[in-house]
């Protein structure tokens, strides 16, 4: 008969097994099948059994060293210090406990204050200096050895091969390698064309790339490092981790220019919020913080655990990744037809948020990723972007799972579906290096009456960055067409205050309003006319451009596709979409409408004000406080200036609002000038 500690006894066992077969997926194959959060919980449910049952530790349980294992193809290396992996918290009450446990430690009264850094997403590694010239890379293994990667680490650049300045004899120092956001994506890109399986994460793209024999190819990976803490040293002192940190980069070495002291724990807190709303700003992947004690003298006296040192710990962020399950695949219809799958998923915190649904993108994805209804998938949300699925967890697929096909007919109309053209664009793009047409991966619906479509593109049309038609939402036009007020979007002109106040919720004031905003949009220049249209491929800027160019609306239906492609900036796939847009016998009618309820159509001639803007071109990232995206570009257009929707060489500001994107670590990585919204708001004061 089975006791309670039976029990007890095959659930430890299980979590043994399940904890090593993670471990072995991660370290040794690089293709996890369990995000960190489930990682981490599985792990801290056998130290809870295994602390109330001590008898039942066994030396091979994963509690018993740091996780990890040795690679084939690599020498085995001793580390003479133990590389230990850290304690993670994962809230405030449980950071105030760990300080709260330090002291206790000490058993005496005393100052502590804190060294604070990111928490990098990437390999530990041990970097050993002998006469300050590099003598040995090596992973942390299983802590007690390591990997010879040595060979491996000398092609990362930011490590150098020699020290600078007054350096020990000999001295081991700790770091992290990892592959920065915009490496992993261009990689990843390359791997796909090539139809090679892409990474999950840049953490599994850094253990996959140091595991590689060939060097070349190692270079290639692009592979960076930032060392963070002191393994050993001989003949050498340090009284506190921030004055180590301090001169292990007056010696060249690589270190983290947001590492920060804090005197106390509430300012390791406040700093700990501050990036856990700026870390997607970062160039690398981060997942927490890394807090400290400074005085290096508390730290030896804090000593360590088997596993982990008590001097310091993570504060970790909510999860960018998690695991659920995929209930079903919904079809939804975009305003330019676009059919795009969604999942539906079983509801998962991750990162920070409760997620219930993740883009699909297209079929061509469904295909590649052999995704199914069923299917439980590794998901991922990077800041404010719409998860997606990183993979799909195979071992975990139910019997009598479904494929996800193409459909047949548009499943909101019933109408007819096509594959799209797109184009290929040239890296650089000439009046003699043009792009050329293939198929692309989107199926869209035909129909030009497909319910669907008519609510996007009255929403579209009426954006700010079109026709800024302030008070028309979703709830107001999805009002108007289930009601049938409107059959296409000439139709808002003919709306009258009458029509609004049969609408839910309507009162004379905001029907007055809403009326004076259609009645505004009349006088909007022909650039944002066009772009309202919503032609396919046609966005802001090439409708500014193409607007800027021959003036009216008329002119359009005299164009030719040769003609458009003289242009550089409109390919052959753009060329034949706007024509063939405005040979339409029904686009030719709703202009006719357009031009009957008073729209101008005409995009001003204005003299170019000369300012500090002339000539310049801009790019924006973040949330501006006092302009809106369309505006702060429009703003840049009127001062003779140029906005570009991304960063290279020949960009001269990047204008980074509040929580910056990629854009901001890409304008670093160039050298591009970045300003505030403030110094943009200076500059075009004329």
């Amino acid at each position: 008969m089975s006791t309670p500690l039976d029990e007890i006894k095959r659930e430890i066992e299980k979590l043994r097994q399940e904890i090593r077969k993670a471990d072995h997926r991660y370290y040794v194959l690089s293709d996890p099948e369990i995000s960190d959060k489930e990682y981490d919980l599985l792990l801290d449910r056998l130290k809870y059994l295994e602390e109330r049952h001590p008898r039942l530790i066994m030396p091979d349980s994963p509690t018993q060293r740091v996780s990890g294992g040795l690679l084939a193809g690599f020498a085995s290396v001793k580390h003479k210090v133990k590389m230990l992996s850290l304690d993670n918290t994962y809230s405030i009450e449980e950071l105030t406990e760990w300080e709260a446990r330090v002291k206790r430690l000490l058993k005496r009264g005393v100052d502590i204050d804190y060294m604070v850094e990111p928490k990098i997403d990437g390999v530990s590694c041990a970097l050993t200096y002998e006469k300050g010239v590099f003598i040995l890379g090596a992973t942390r293994g299983d802590g007690d050895r390591g990997e010879d990667v040595t060979l491996n680490t000398r092609t990362i650049k930011s490590i150098p091969l020699k020290l600078q300045g007054d350096f020990p004899t000999r001295i081991e120092l700790r770091g992290e390698i990892y592959m920065a956001k915009t490496d992993f994506e261009t990689m990843n890109k390359r791997r796909l064309k090539e139809k090679e399986p892409p990474f999950a994460n840049p953490r599994n793209a850094t253990s996959g790339s140091l595991k590689l024999l060939d060097t070349v190819l190692v270079s290639r990976r692009r592979l960076k490092c930032l060392v963070h803490s002191l393994g050993w040293v001989k003949g050498y002192g340090f009284g506190t981790q921030k004055e180590f940190v301090d001169k292990t980069a007056s010696w060249g070495l690589p270190v983290d220019v947001h590492r920060k002291r804090c005197p106390d724990l509430k300012a390791v807190i406040d700093y700990c919020r501050e990036w856990e709303q700026k870390r997607d700003s970062l160039e690398y992947e981060v997942d927490g913080m890394v807090i400290k004690v400074n005085n290096l003298t508390l730290q030896q006296e804090l000593g360590a655990t088997l596993k982990s040192p008590r001097w310091a710990v993570a504060y970790k962020f909510p999860a960018h990744q998690a695991t659920t399950r995929i209930a079903r695949v919904e079809l939804g219809v975009g305003r330019t037809g676009i059919i795009t799958p969604i999942a539906i998923l079983r509801p998962v915190k991750c990162g920070g948020v409760t997620i219930s649904r993740a883009t699909l993108h297209n079929f061509d994805e469904i295909k590649r990723l052999d995704v199914r209804q069923g299917d439980t998938v590794l998901i991922e949300r990077a800041g404010e972007v719409i998860p997606k699925i990183v993979k799909v967890i195979a071992s975990r697929r139910p019997a009598g799972t479904r494929k996800v096909k193409v459909p047949s007919r548009c499943p909101v109309c019933g109408g007819s579906v096509e594959k799209e053209k797109t184009e290929e664009v040239c890296p650089v793009r000439s009046k003699t290096s043009k792009g050329k047409a293939s198929n692309g991966v989107y199926w869209y619906c035909v129909s030009p009456v497909c319910p669907a479509q008519l609510k996007r593109s009255l929403l579209h049309f009426a954006s700010r960055g079109a026709m800024d038609i302030e008070g028309m939402g979703v709830s107001v036009v999805e009002e108007l067409v289930r009601q049938k007020m409107v059959k296409n979007i000439t139709g808002i002109y003919k709306l009258r205050k009458e029509d609004f106040l049969k609408l839910p919720l309507f009162q004379e004031k905001k029907a007055d309003n809403l009326i004076r905003a259609i009645e505004g949009s009349k006088n909007r220049p022909l650039s944002r006319f066009l772009f309202g249209l919503g032609i396919r491929h046609v966005g802001e800027k090439a409708a500014l451009v193409l607007a800027e160019k021959f003036k009216t609306i008329d002119r359009f239906f005299q164009l030719k596709i040769a003609e458009l492609e003289c242009i550089c900036e409109i390919g052959p796939v753009m060329a034949a979409s706007i024509v063939k847009f405005f040979s339409a016998s029904k686009v030719q009618t709703l202009i006719k409408e357009f031009k009957a309820a008073g729209l101008d159509f005409v995009q001003g001639e204005g003299a170019v004000k000369q300012s500090k803007l002339s000539g310049k071109t801009f790019v924006f990232t973040g949330e501006l406080k006092n302009f809106s995206r369309a505006e702060a570009r429009e703003l840049v257009v009127d001062l003779g200036g140029k906005w570009s929707g991304a960063v290279s060489k020949v960009t001269d500001f990047v204008v980074a609002g509040k929580n910056p994107g990629a854009k901001y670590t890409q304008a670093k990585d160039l050298g591009v000038t970045i300003i505030n919204e403030a110094a943009f708001k200076k500059l075009t004061q004329i």
